[in-house]
């Protein structure tokens, strides 16, 4: 029995592993990556409901936290759906994996939105997509979700469940969370020891001229993650659930500090993602009492639909969003005379504006608003500042006591550990939930021990690194990538695109653009078969943005909306998104500066500076069989997880 369960483990753990070697986002990603994680997500559904003996033709299965399975539950009866989690075979993943019959989803607007749960959206419409996407409110626990089915392959194959009553060494918290391979280095020596234990780094794939190493430059989509923060995921599956329970106790902790939300003024509760703690602060401003009081909340044009629907779509509540300038800038100017008029002038009535609700850092522009000036002015007229914080954790520091932030939200998925974590971090006394009510809240979140672990490893490694180096890296990568791509001919670049501009400061490393004469899908592709290089096109779940630095019109918006709702699987074009993580290196910006080079058509122009120590392998393909090859690494990369 016990060499049973030792194999057990080994055997999920060779699946996950060759999971996180080509790991990435599921929506709309272009490179190789994508293509086989997104083969991995689908096939796991089919995994679950062969496992539940169910027919797909007839169920739809949907992935969610227990907190937002309960939330879809009480819309159903209960002989239209079918649910298995993941404590139901003793893993903490923190899954609940509902079978539900296709002709007894809900409809209309699911009761959690953001990311994406839309297809399209404007200022006075909502294309909400299908099933499953429509239910799985922001990124799912991808990792988590295949782990959770080669488990049950596993529980299959053995007859029984191995992982129950797993035998294992309790270790304590900081064992997991504090130790590792690398704890003897802190700073540029370890961020250069980490990206040496990026799990699949330089992992070859197919391209036009041979085998090259895939280049990730997706980060603001989901991050790659390291070995010690793997070992700490592994080392948590093993552990019994009081040692579990430490281990969050003590992520608490860590994120308490990391983000300067000191545990007497600040909650910090776990949640599936940033979109899942956004929905959670939606709901309880809507459970305050309006006190004769019309409520208001301001938001931006920047925002993501995760930080955009669950304000729009609140009860009892209008949404003003701010406006921006060409570089993603909000104007406080603005900001301010809206909270003047209405929270002191009484120029509105009985309306008063109760939240501001802003990125962090902009998933589109890459910019980083005065974040202490907006609460500054917010809190000057009595209102709450709520930060969308997905693509600020993992990039620079943040300081809520100083900023004075109420609610923070944010992903681990986002900050190098993709094992389905998120934290809601809240002053004290804002939630209007009952003490039964945030227990089922917490223990929804808690469930994924290992998830927490993952994120509290990662903020501990990105904390010993040091923000200001970070931050410094990203910004010189970001700057050398913008002196090379504003060369190559035919490109437009959105947003900040000067290096020597007195707010490049203000700049992260997320880079848009455009290319003329070539639409966002098809450059990505190119960028895929000629470099291996993975990026992301399209609207990148914040519609508004992208349609306006587009200029698309009231007309073609309505056109738009036409055309999915007629054609609801076409692709609408957007932009290309390259973003950096503390993986990247110069090199890699300079095989994309080449890569686009190339793709113009201008090559002599392009800067090949990319070493011959990227290039693995140069056989010339032809366009089939490089299809074919492709075709052949997703198959073969997926067959290692799924055996």
């Amino acid at each position: 029995m016990k060499n049973n369960k030792i194999e057990a483990f080994a055997a999920l753990e060779q699946g996950v592993y060759a999971a996180l070697e080509t790991y990435s986002n599921v929506h709309r990603g272009s490179g190789h990556n994508s293509l086989v994680t997104t083969r991995l997500f689908e096939q796991a559904r089919d995994i679950v409901l062969d496992y539940l003996g169910l027919d797909k033709k007839i169920f739809v299965l949907i992935f969610s936290s227990p907190a937002g399975a309960a939330a879809l539950k009480s819309q159903l009866e209960d002989k239209n759906y079918q649910c298995l989690t993941g404590a139901e075979i003793c893993l903490p993943l923190g899954i609940c994996a509902m079978a539900i019959k296709k002709n007894a989803l809900p409809k209309g607007a699911p009761s959690r939105t953001g990311g994406g749960t839309a297809r399209l959206t404007a200022p006075g419409w909502i294309i909400w997509a299908g099933a499953p996407q429509r239910f799985e409110a922001g990124t799912p626990a991808i990792i988590n979700i295949i782990a959770f089915a080669r488990a049950l392959q596993i529980i299959r194959q053995y007859g029984f469940n191995p992982f129950a009553d797993a035998d294992s060494e309790p270790c304590d918290a900081a064992g997991i969370l504090y130790h590792d391979e690398l704890e003897a280095y802190t700073g540029r020596q370890l961020l250069g020891e980490l990206r040496k234990s990026h799990i699949g780094r330089n992992h070859p794939v197919p391209t036009r001229e041979g085998s090259s190493p895939f280049i990730n430059l997706d980060n603001a989509a989901s991050t790659p993650t390291f070995t010690p923060i793997w070992n700490a995921v592994r080392r948590t599956w093993r552990q019994p659930r009081p040692c579990q329970r430490e281990l969050i106790r003590e992520v608490r902790s860590i994120c308490a500090k990391a983000l300067d939300a000191s545990p007497d003024n600040y909650d910090v509760i776990f949640t599936s993602n940033t979109t899942e703690a956004i929905n959670l602060a939606a709901e309880s401003l809507g459970r305050e009492p309006a006190n004769g009081e019309e409520r208001v909340v301001i938001t931006t044009l920047l925002e993501h639909t995760s930080n955009d629907l669950p304000w729009r779509l609140l009860p009892g509540h209008e949404m003003i969003r701010l406006s921006i300038d060409g570089d993603g800038v909000i104007d406080l100017r603005q900001l301010e005379a809206l909270l003047f008029a209405y929270n002191r002038d009484g120029r509105y009535g009985n309306k008063i504006i109760r939240l501001v609700a802003v990125s962090g850092a902009s998933n589109v522009l890459g910019i980083y608003n005065d974040m202490a000036e907006i609460s500054r002015i917010v809190h000057e007229y009595g209102a709450r500042l709520l930060v969308d914080a997905a693509q600020w954790v993992a990039h620079r520091k943040v300081d809520m006591e100083k900023c004075g932030i109420d609610y923070l939200c944010f992903s681990a998925h986002k900050a190098y550990a993709p094992f389905g974590s998120g934290a809601l971090v809240v002053r004290k006394g804002l939630l209007a939930f009952d003490k039964a009510e945030m227990e089922v809240i917490s223990s929804s979140g808690e469930e994924n021990a290992e998830g927490i672990a993952a994120l509290g490893k990662a903020l501990v490694l990105l904390q010993r690194v040091g923000m200001d180096v970070i931050m410094d890296e990203e910004q010189a990568l970001t700057r050398r990538a913008l002196i090379g791509i504003v060369q190559i001919p035919g490109i437009r670049i959105y947003g900040i695109k000067d290096p020597d501009s007195p707010r490049f400061s203000q700049k992260g490393g997320v880079i848009v653009f455009s290319m003329k004469g070539m639409m966002p899908d098809k450059l990505a592709r190119e960028l895929v078969q000629r470099g291996g290089i993975g990026v992301r096109y399209g609207c990148h779940c914040a519609h508004l943005l992208v349609k306006h630095l587009l200029g698309v019109g009231h007309g073609l918006e309505r056109f738009q909306r036409i055309l999915l709702t007629l054609l609801p699987w076409v692709n609408l074009p957007g932009v290309l998104r390259v973003s950096l993580g503390i993986e990247n290196t110069e090199e890699d910006v300079d095989t994309l500066i080449r890569v686009l080079g190339e793709i113009a058509g201008n090559p002599a122009d392009a800067d090949d500076r990319s070493s011959s120590s990227k290039q693995v392998k140069r056989t010339p393909l032809i366009k089939k069989d490089l299809k074919n090859r492709m075709t052949s690494f997703v198959v073969a990369a997926a067959g290692k997880v799924f055996q």
